[in-house]
């Protein structure tokens, strides 16, 4: 059973480094600086660093890896919120739903 679900984690964590890097490349066509870099080579793990810029020093990063998963944000420097496991992608989700809308004039709506 823990064989198994290992590998669903493993799963997963590839799917979301594929949903960033592709996030990633929207965002850039959108004029947005967006990056993701990938890390390590599969036999010891691997993941990624995805990082965009919002604007007004404002900065999201979300860490991915066989380890865990973590959201970040910060504004002029300063950590914001940090978020672990299953709320840093739901926080993903909220934003990306946010940065890939083209009306640039809808604001972040406010956490639940």
């Amino acid at each position: 059973m823990f064989l198994r679900l290992a590998e669903q984690y493993r799963s997963v964590v590839e799917d979301l480094i594929l949903s960033l890097q592709a996030l990633a490349v929207s965002l850039r066509k959108q004029g947005m600086a967006a990056t993701c870099y990938l890390c390590g080579d599969g036999r010891d793990g691997h993941g990624a660093s995805f990082v965009a810029d919002l604007g007004d020093n404002h900065m999201v990063r979300l860490l991915v890896s066989d380890f865990g998963i973590s959201w970040v944000e910060s504004r002029n420097g300063q950590e914001l919120v940090k978020l672990e496991g299953a709320d840093a992608i739901q926080e993903l989700q909220r934003v990306a739903l946010v940065l890939q809308t083209p009306d640039p004039a809808v604001a972040l709506p406010a956490q639940p």
